[in-house]
């Protein structure tokens, strides 16, 4: 059988303000003998029971979506071409249920199970950050122990919050705990602001994880030390996952837990280009808040991130 790539709706075909809005104007995708052909696939978890300050990123998916309308299909700037060499499209939302934080875990990860099992790479958007417990417990299933390269303004390790265990602040404590992650291959860049003790950032230092904190990074490219992350990470199937915030809220203010000080938009992208020759087995971009995002930048860079993603996944051909 002859493969088909799916295409993103060209600008020329219909008005970029016209059509349904899936990411990249990609098919959008449901009947199990096509999810069989996928090599991978958007998926939107609207999700936002999760979080501590400001609530909204349910809205992400649908918005990083409406704003990813501009992206053309060939990476001018790393002559990538993921639509000539991989079958993707967007297989819609995980019906999570907004009124019960632990039972919308269950059903992401079963969902991710069922994913996995058409041996798609699923590229995430969110949604808070509680959804990547789900997820990596769907992939450690397949893949055993993940390496992870994490980017975030917090280092998500909290015992708790308001005493519970599952919460966008706990998912790589909980990740760790349960033995999800190779810990010697985790790497977890931007962190910053303030804890609640002198030893907050530590916790992830003594579990054998490379922490680079946003101060690190200032005023400096970012390739060097992504050539560094990748002699860590590699060797192995490695997740990435993209916190929003990470970036400075100047860059993006459209989200729930802003920290000053934070990476910009170029060493943004300088870290996932950096993730290429990696073995990527899945990605997600989290907390996008729209109702924060009143220029749409934030979703819009969302979107030019997870276009970045798919661009260096194993298997892209470049031109």
């Amino acid at each position: 059988m002859d493969t088909t790539f799916h295409q993103p709706l060209g600008g020329n075909e219909m008005p970029r303000f016209g059509g349904i809005a899936t990411m990249l104007r990609l098919p959008h995708i449901q009947a199990a003998e096509e999810l069989d052909r996928l090599d991978a696939a958007f998926i939107g978890i609207p999700l936002d029971i999760g979080t501590s300050l400001r609530s909204g990123t349910r809205f992400g998916p649908r918005q990083i979506r409406a704003e990813s309308v501009m992206i053309r299909p060939y990476n001018m700037a790393t002559g990538a071409a993921p639509f000539d060499s991989l079958n993707v499209a967007d297989i819609g939302d995980v019906p999570i249920n907004t009124f019960n934080l632990l039972d919308a875990v269950r059903i992401i990860e079963q969902e991710y199970d069922r994913i996995l099992g058409h041996g798609i790479v699923p590229l995430t958007l969110g949604g808070d950050h509680t959804l990547t417990l789900p997820i990596l417990r769907a992939i450690h299933k397949k893949h055993g122990k993940v390496g992870l390269v994490h980017i975030d303004a917090h280092a998500d390790v909290n015992d708790h919050m308001f005493g519970e265990k599952i919460a966008h602040g706990t998912t790589f404590r909980r990740a760790q705990e349960e033995g999800l992650l190779d810990s010697d291959r985790v790497v977890q860049i931007g962190l910053r602001a303030q804890g609640y003790t002198a030893e907050d950032f530590n916790w992830s230092r003594k579990q054998g994880f490379r922490v680079v904190q946003a101060e690190d990074c200032w005023h400096k490219s970012l390739t060097p030390l992504m050539a560094e992350v990748r002699e860590k990470v590699g060797g192995g199937p490695v997740y990435l996952s993209f916190d929003i915030d990470g970036i400075d809220p100047a860059w993006a203010p459209g989200t729930g837990t802003p920290e000053v000080g934070g990476l910009t938009t170029i060493q943004a992208l300088e870290i996932i280009r950096g993730c290429q020759g990696l073995d990527l087995i899945g990605c997600d971009l989290v907390e996008v808040s729209p109702p924060y995002d009143t220029t749409g930048n934030t979703s819009l860079l969302g979107a030019n991130l997870l276009y970045e993603m798919l661009c260096v996944l194993p298997g892209v051909v470049r031109r």
